[in-house]
């Protein structure tokens, strides 16, 4: 008698969650829900409530170690609950601009005229960039100083190795899943990026260059040191990390009119999520947010109300 008392009894329940009042008592998740499921996520982030819901800004890193310990999957659950997300867009390439690359391609990679680094580098400067050739039997005397960092930052340092998704990958994936609209800045025109580094002249991204060694002097365990800085929402470390200073100090990032029109982007996306309705999640990489007159400091300047953590 008991095996039929039970049977019955879930019989009974699996026709309630067949019924429609079964459905209508599970409710959609409030705003403060999907905020808190997002900060699960172990990343850093930081909210602004708004007249009909809320927006969360992730403060994204490039590279994020393997060992850095976060749970990408509370992000990818935040991102299906939310009403839309915004995401960086890439440059966008025409084949035009592949063949004005391969033509002008010395402009990008080497020094122009037959010019050396040492033409334009103090006697320290050459002195520095010397000992790692030594270090890396490599010669980086007629190459592009630009050219030059990215080589110490990617293949020496080697930061980028071992890691796991970004999070702007992350979110993408999970809103394609779940139908959720996806806003990204206006996309910079190949053509224009490279006429922009064609034009720049040499010595302007020496301050890239010095950065780049300097995070190739100080080893590997400021990669290890930078993710656990973020997990740990330590932002002003972060920020200080000479991987971190690095990026921020190279093209495009440093460049004083591309700069200004990438944070002006973020912030006219973010002011206009700010009027909809609904929960917006989005992903920012950190040195345009947390930077000295980056986007979190044009957002407060503007009123918004920012929770979450010290930025500087």
């Amino acid at each position: 008698m008991w095996i039929f008392q039970k049977y019955v009894a879930l019989s009974a329940g699996f026709a309630l969650l067949g019924s429609p009042q079964a459905f209508a008592q599970t409710p959609a998740p409030t705003e403060n829900q999907i905020v808190v499921t997002a900060q699960r996520s172990g990343a850093p982030m930081w909210t602004i409530d708004t007249p009909d819901g809320a927006i969360i800004l992730v403060g994204e890193i490039r590279a994020v170690p393997k060992a850095t310990p976060w749970q990408p999957d509370r992000l990818e659950e935040a991102t299906g609950e939310a009403s839309q997300v915004i995401l960086r867009s890439r440059p966008k390439f025409s084949p035009g601009d592949v063949f004005r690359l391969i033509f002008r391609g010395g402009r990008f990679t080497k020094l122009p005229d037959g010019s050396v680094a040492a033409d334009y580098l103090s006697t320290d400067q050459r002195a520095r960039l010397a000992a790692l050739e030594a270090e890396y039997d490599v010669d980086y005397d007629e190459r592009s100083f630009l050219m030059t960092a990215f080589d110490l930052l990617a293949r020496r340092l080697d930061f980028d190795d071992q890691t796991t998704e970004d999070a702007t990958e992350i979110v993408s994936k999970a809103a394609d899943r779940a139908d959720v609209p996806i806003t990204r800045p206006e996309q910079f025109r190949g053509e224009d990026l490279l006429d922009n580094l064609a034009e720049a002249d040499p010595a302007s991204h020496i301050p890239c260059l010095e950065a780049a060694m300097a995070a190739t002097e100080a080893g590997r365990g400021i990669i290890a040191a930078r993710g656990d800085d973020w997990r740990k929402f330590d932002i002003p470390a972060v920020m200080d990390n000479p991987i971190e200073r690095a990026l921020g100090q190279c093209w495009p990032w440093a460049d004083d009119e591309l700069g200004d029109e990438i944070r002006g982007q973020w912030v006219g996306m973010i002011t206009d999520a700010a009027q909809k309705p609904g929960v917006t999640l989005a992903v920012v990489p950190l040195r345009v947010l947390a930077e000295e007159g980056g986007v979190l400091d044009l957002l407060k300047g503007q009123g918004f109300v920012i929770g979450g953590p010290v930025w500087r």
